[in-house]
């Protein structure tokens, strides 16, 4: 019989059609729903709602409980609903009355959105040490090949001399800008739900305060109406930020697919990291980046997804927001496999040496002897118009020395700065004041 059954048998076929798959992405919220429960229940004994000895013995199985999980012991049932089912099931089976007395003050609703909110603490928290490490990848090569020259393009069309190191850069410093959304859903789901119950709060007089320090929360969702709002809307903040880091990943594979291609021949990779042809013996498919790019595109259409999904829905709480986690959930660890293989490959990245010597990319330099030219006092229009006429009767003369020497240049990549703004996002997190209330909580 579920917790919220009363003498009424639940047609199967219904069952299995509102329960269809939560008991798997239940499993990836056990972890969170005993912490959650062990904040709860600290809560109910000091207001009177728990005697010291249920709650001893509570404590000391929901923490055996927990171990069980990082132990990937921890199972949901056939015959249990939901992982708070089977936390509440097992706690009752083991010590007796008292694993009756955790849901005081709760439900269903405001439980599985606390669950939601430390759950997806940490996979923003990995989320971003993938992308650190990515980071300092992309910073390294682009002070290994900082001097190494490779075209500049615009419309696909060679445009202006660009180097390496101002492209492995641009990538990392589009990553400091897509972890500050990461920043703002880590601010969205760094506030405590609990105590909200069914989205309308509870007679008993709750000490919200209390679990929100407990659980390691920056603040609270005080209305407990919007504490209910807010299932679905961060789900789509969230997936907004994973979005923009997808979307930096997405562009840079599609470099990559470019920059490999024999027409092009600026980077390659070992043989083993990249894929055969089953009848032309000559190809090095880069599999790699094209799954990363499709991926991360993938990713990129969830925000969107969950939008249609919560679309229009009132005040409340309502079944269609179980299946935001079918969503969700694997996207996660998508992502995380996009960016760490990403790096990974980086590791293996071979850069090509002199592309510039190639007649081909003379025209790059045109701008550089513009520049030249008004640097000796003519105007600009007129040395425009003067490289203009030369490039059409075949008379241009490139100038392959580039002089370029302010902030964010060839010469100027500003890579320290870069360093610093990724510095800055990383300490507005607070991750350790998290760990620190975690550690606390689960102290023997």
């Amino acid at each position: 019989m579920k917790i919220w059954q009363k003498n009424i048998d639940v047609d199967s076929f219904v069952e299995s059609f509102t329960v269809g798959r939560d008991r798997e992405m239940d499993l990836q919220l056990a972890g969170a729903d005993v912490l959650g429960s062990l904040a709860h229940t600290k809560m109910l004994a000091s207001i009177g709602l728990m005697s010291a000895e249920d709650l001893a013995a509570v404590q000391r199985e929901l923490k055996n409980i927990y171990q069980e999980v990082l132990d990937a012991e921890f199972q949901i049932e056939d015959s249990v609903e939901d992982v708070h089912s089977q936390v509440e099931m097992m706690l009752t089976q083991r010590i007796g009355e008292a694993g009756k007395k955790i849901h005081s003050g709760r439900s269903r609703n405001d439980q599985v959105l606390v669950d939601l909110k430390l759950y997806f603490r940490s996979e923003i928290e990995s989320i971003f040490k993938n992308t650190e490490i990515l980071f300092e990848q992309l910073i390294s090569l682009s002070n290994q090949y900082k001097s190494v020259l490779m075209p500049g393009y615009t419309h696909l069309q060679i445009a202006m001399p660009s180097s390496f190191g101002l492209w492995f850069g641009a990538y990392a410093e589009s990553l400091v800008d897509d972890l500050q959304l990461l920043k703002a859903a880590w601010a969205v789901c760094n506030k405590n739900p609990l105590g909200s119950a069914a989205g309308y709060g509870s007679s008993f007089p709750l000490n919200r305060s209390m679990t929100t320090q407990l659980l390691g929360f920056e603040d609270l969702n005080y209305n407990v109406v919007y504490a209910q709002m807010g299932r679905g809307k961060t789900e789509r903040i969230l997936a907004q930020a994973m979005s923009s880091i997808a979307a930096t990943l997405a562009k840079f594979a599609m470099d990559v697919t470019l920059f490999i291609n024999q027409n092009f021949g600026f980077i390659s990779f070992p043989a083993h990291l990249t894929t055969g042809s089953s009848i032309m013996p000559h190809k090095k498919n880069p599999d790699v980046f094209e799954l990363i790019r499709s991926r991360c595109n993938k990713i990129q259409a969830l925000p969107n997804e969950i939008a249609m999904m919560t679309i229009n829905l009132p005040v409340g709480y309502h079944r269609d927001l179980q299946l935001l986690k079918e969503n969700l959930f694997p996207a996660f660890q998508s992502l995380n496999d996009c960016l760490a293989i990403a790096t990974y490959m980086l590791q293996n990245i071979t850069i090509k040496d002199n592309i510039l010597d190639d007649p081909k990319y003379d025209y790059l330099f045109s701008v550089e002897v513009v520049n030249n030219e008004v640097l000796k006092g003519v105007p600009f229009r007129e040395a425009y118009k003067n490289i203009g006429l030369a490039i059409e009767e075949g008379n241009f003369n490139p100038s392959k020395e580039v002089q370029h020497t302010h902030e964010g240049s060839i010469g100027n990549l500003c890579n320290d700065q870069i360093e610093r703004m990724f510095s800055e996002v990383k300490q507005s997190f607070g991750f350790e004041k998290v760990h620190q209330a975690l550690e606390d909580l689960l102290k023997a």
